[in-house]
C-alpha cells in the first residue's frame, strides 16, 4: 500500500519509524531538504521537497498512485490544503488530517461533506482526554481502555513499600484479592513477558491486564491510596492545557494554570472564565509554593520544553503532591526517564500516531482489523482487541491446544458482555472480541497470530 506523509516533524518522524518496519510504501514530503536527507538515510523511503499543498509537489509525490496520504505538517491551514487539492487528484485517496486548533474543530465537523478527510486527529485533545482518565484513578501511571471500556490495561510501579515487592506473579491474585493477568513488566528500559515464576523487584513497572470495575479493589489491596481529585495545578498555557481546563471544570474541578506570556494569560481568562488563571514562571519554586501547590490533588506540567517539565514534576514529586503527570515531547531515552520520580508521562504525538496507525491498519485489512491498539510498555509492545469472525481459526478449541507465535500473548476474552482473564481451559467463539498483547510481531488480524 502506498502512504504519502506530508510534514517530517515529530509525528511525522514517528510514523515513519512505525509503518516502515510494516513494509508499507512511503513517501515523505518536507520543505527543509536537511530533515529529509537525514530521514531517507535512516529508512527505506521516497522523500519529495516542497510544498506539499501544491498540486506539483504532490504529482511528484505519486498522489495518483497512493491510496492514503496523511498530512501532519504544523500548520492546520497547509494540512486541510493539501488533503483538499490531493483529493481534488485522486478521487479514492483516504486522507488523514492533523488539526490542532480549537477554532476549527466544530467547522470540520459542520463542513465534513466539503473536506474531504477520513480522518482527523488532535493530539492535544487526545492528550488532555488521556490525562482526564488518569486523575479519576491517581495511582495508575497509564490506562488503555478496551472492550468498549470495560477492560483495561494499567500501569503501575513497584514501590519500596509494595505488597508486591520481591513476590512472584503466581501469588499476584492472591495478593490483589481480584482476578488480574500481568502482561509484560519493564526492568531497566527493557520489556520482559513474564511467566508465573517471575519476581518482581521495587521500580519495576508492571502492566496488568483488569476488568474495569476490579480497579478500586486492585488499587486498595496494593495499599495505594485513592483520593477524589478537587484541585489540579496545570503549567503551561498551551492547546493541551485548554482542552484539559475545559474538560476538568465540566467536571467540577478546581483549576489553577499558570502561563509566563500575559497575552496568553489575557487569552485564556477570557475563553476559560471558571479557571483561575496566573501570570508566572511556572520554574520558579516560589511561585508554585505561593499558589499553594502542596495542596494541589496533581500537578500537571505541560509546557512546551521537556526538560521544564520534568524539572516542575520533579519539584511536585518532593512537594509529595500526591499526583504528579508530565508531558513529553520525545520519549527515546526511556530508562533515564524510568529513574525519575516525574509520575505518569503523556506524549501527545505518540497518542496521535497510534490513532493514525490503527486507521492504517483497518485499511489495509478491510475486514478483520483490529478495533483498538494502543502501544504499551515505552513501545516495546502492542495491546490490540479484534473481534472474532466467521474466518477466525480455532473458534471453540481451549487455548492450551492452540500454538501463538512467541511473543504473542492471549490477555483478555470478552463474551456476551462479561470479560475474563484467560487460563488453559479458555476459549473464544464467533462474537467474542479477544485482547492479546504482542511484542516484536506486527499483528493486522486475529489469525496473524497463530502458528498454524
Amino acid at each position: 500500500m502506498k502512504i504519502i506523509i506530508a510534514g517530517d516533524g515529530k509525528v511525522g518522524a514517528i510514523l515513519t519509524r512505525q509503518l516502515s518496519l510494516e513494509d508499507y510504501d512511503l513517501t515523505l514530503i518536507d520543505e527543509n531538504p536537511r530533515v529529509l536527507e537525514s530521514t531517507e538515510e535512516m529508512y527505506d523511503i521516497m522523500a519529495v521537497q516542497g510544498n506539499c499543498a501544491t498540486m506539483e509537489v504532490l504529482e511528484r509525490a505519486g498522489v495518483h498512485e497512493a491510496q492514503l496520504l496523511i498530512a501532519a505538517t504544523s500548520a492546520d491551514e497547509i494540512n486541510l490544503l493539501c488533503c483538499l487539492t490531493a483529493h481534488g487528484m485522486n478521487k479514492n485517496l483516504h486522507t488523514i488530517a492533523r488539526i490542532r486548533n480549537p477554532e476549527y474543530t466544530d467547522q470540520i465537523i459542520k463542513m465534513r461533506e466539503i473536506f474531504p478527510l477520513s480522518l482527523v486527529v488532535n493530539p492535544e485533545k487526545q492528550a488532555a482526554a488521556e490525562i482526564e482518565r488518569l486523575l479519576k484513578y491517581p495511582g495508575f501511571l497509564k490506562r488503555d481502555t478496551f472492550a468498549k471500556g470495560r477492560v483495561e490495561i494499567v500501569e503501575l510501579r513497584v514501590d519500596e513499600g509494595s505488597p508486591l515487592r520481591r513476590r512472584s506473579l503466581a501469588d499476584m491474585d492472591s495478593i490483589v484479592g481480584c482476578k488480574v493477568l500481568v502482561c509484560a513488566v519493564l526492568r531497566d528500559g527493557a520489556a520482559v513477558a513474564p511467566d508465573g515464576n517471575y519476581t518482581l523487584l521495587e521500580g519495576d513497572r508492571i502492566f496488568v491486564t483488569a476488568s474495569t470495575d476490579t480497579l478500586e479493589t486492585l488499587l486498595k489491596n496494593l495499599h495505594i491510596i485513592t483520593h477524589k481529585v478537587k484541585r489540579v495545578l496545570i503549567c503551561g498555557g498551551g492547546r493541551l492545557s485548554y482542552y484539559l481546563s475545559k474538560r476538568l471544570e465540566k467536571s467540577g474541578i478546581k483549576v489553577l494554570l499558570i502561563e509566563k506570556e500575559y497575552e496568553r494569560c489575557v487569552h485564556l481568562s477570557n475563553i476559560l472564565p471558571g479557571v483561575t488563571v496566573i501570570h508566572g514562571d511556572a520554574s520558579d519554586e516560589r511561585l508554585l509554593e505561593g499558589e499553594g501547590l502542596e495542596n494541589c490533588d496533581a500537578l500537571v506540567a505541560l509546557t512546551g520544553l521537556d526538560e521544564l517539565n520534568m524539572v516542575i514534576s520533579l519539584h511536585g514529586t518532593i512537594s509529595k503532591v500526591p499526583q504528579v503527570i508530565t508531558k513529553l515531547g520525545r520519549m527515546d531515552n526511556t530508562s533515564l526517564l524510568d529513574r525519575l520520580p516525574i509520575g505518569s508521562t503523556i506524549s501527545p504525538k505518540h497518542l496521535c500516531s497510534n490513532s493514525i496507525v490503527r486507521y492504517v491498519r483497518a485499511l489495509r485489512n478491510q475486514t478483520g482489523a483490529a478495533l483498538t491498539v494502543h502501544t504499551i510498555a515505552d513501545g516495546y509492545a502492542e495491546a490490540l482487541e479484534f473481534r472474532v469472525n466467521e474466518d477466525t481459526k480455532h473458534v471453540g478449541e481451549p487455548l492450551k491446544n492452540i500454538n501463538l507465535k512467541k511473543n504473542v500473548l492471549v490477555v483478555g476474552i470478552t463474551h456476551r458482555g462479561e470479560h475474563e482473564i484467560p487460563a488453559g481451559d479458555s476459549y473464544f467463539e464467533k462474537g467474542d472480541t479477544v485482547i492479546i498483547v504482542s511484542s516484536g510481531v506486527v499483528v493486522y488480524q486475529l489469525n496473524d497470530i497463530f502458528e498454524a
